[in-house]
């Protein structure tokens, strides 16, 4: 398939700046692939599509404040670094991206807050925008990382343009993180899995569908434009992912008996995707993962997928693609635009069965 298979016009006024004011209280469409039918729901009434036995497979990556503002050292400019990778612990090394780039060059030095002691030097040029720095600070790695903690915010989308909210009614800390999450080193969340309440999750469970989890962290790659027109010439970033043995137990057990095995989003789906068995079983892997799926594509896994309304032309979509078959995601979308449906982040969700 090609790129341009993926373009959609979304009005403005559907993206989705705010969550749901109760995370479970998100609308669910559910789209059945063999039967070709679109159902409209609430995120509560997911558990009434599962049965005893059924695994439901989620990722428990943590997202941590990635987003720094600093200042140019001499000019004052103020600079955006989005911490991307830890290269070197001991060396405090990170690869970054910088905004405005054509102001950063290798040499410079950037302060964060006036009395933080927190300093970084930009030591290589990676991309256009992408950067490696040295960060200096006096300190124990332990103060350091704690350090980078309180100066960072919470890594909102760039399509939400308002500020970082935090009052005593609502806190983008806690709604951009699922009540999962463990694992920190996403820098973006894994947004699928921010619809699912405390209150839902036990009812799962009194239900009998079992509960696992992966860690896939999330990069910026997920995000990266495709630029080219034939989908098998883009190139995925590298991303770290774990998938523990209990969690292979449990979900070859339900493919054996015929179960449901749901991911929860992209980024389970590459997760399991990226590591299965040549008799189409998952198997434990802890490693990394580059695997890019668009349509044609096989699933070995999962049979059903919880997942979020993606952009145009962007890797989620196209993963949705493969999994519900173009021609009916592409009508669910027009659907979804119809009935007003919230898109991206802190949009509504799906439910492909």
């Amino acid at each position: 398939m090609k790129l341009s298979q993926f373009k959609y016009d979304l009005p403005e006024e559907l993206l989705a700046e705010y969550p749901a004011a109760h995370r479970d209280e998100a609308r669910l469409m559910v789209v059945n692939r063999k039967e070709g039918t679109i159902k409209h729901k609430h995120f509560k009434d997911l558990d009434s599509y599962f049965d005893e036995g059924d695994v439901m497979v989620f990722n428990n990556t943590k997202v941590f404040p990635a987003r720094l503002f600093g200042n140019k050292e001499k000019t004052g400019a103020r600079i955006e670094v989005f911490l991307l990778r830890e290269l070197n612990p001991e060396s405090r090394l990170w690869d970054v991206l910088v905004d405005p780039a054509r102001k950063i060059r290798i040499g410079n030095k950037l302060f964060f807050g006036e009395d933080s002691g927190l300093v970084a030097e930009v030591i290589d040029n990676t991309t256009s925008r992408g950067r490696t720095l040295r960060f200096l600070y006096d300190g124990s790695y332990e103060e350091f990382r704690k350090k980078l903690n309180e100066m960072g915010e919470t890594p909102l989308p760039k399509y939400i343009k308002r500020d970082i909210e935090e009052t005593d009614e609502y806190s983008d800390e806690e709604r951009y993180q699922t009540i999962y999450a463990k694992h920190e080193g996403a820098v973006a969340a894994p947004t699928a899995g921010l619809h699912f309440s405390k209150h839902l999750l036990k009812r799962l469970e009194i239900k009998g569908i079992d509960l696992k989890e992966v860690t896939l962290h999330v990069g910026l790659g997920t995000f990266n434009p495709v630029e080219v027109e034939d989908l098998s010439k883009h190139r995925m970033d590298s991303e770290e992912i774990f998938v523990p043995q209990n969690t292979v137990d449990a979900v070859n057990n339900a493919l054996n008996k015929k179960k449901r095995v749901c991911a929860v989003g992209t980024t389970v789906m590459r997760s399991m995707e990226s590591s299965v068995s040549s008799n189409h079983r998952l198997k434990p892997y802890e490693g990394w993962t580059n695997k890019f799926i668009f349509p044609p594509y096989e699933f070995s896994i999962a049979n059903c997928m919880i997942t979020n309304f993606h952009m145009p032309k962007s890797t989620l979509m196209m993963m949705t693609s493969a999994f519900a078959g173009h021609d009916l995601l592409k009508e669910a979308y027009e659907i979804a635009i119809k009935e007003n449906y919230k898109f991206y982040s802190f949009g509504d969700a799906m439910l492909i069965i």
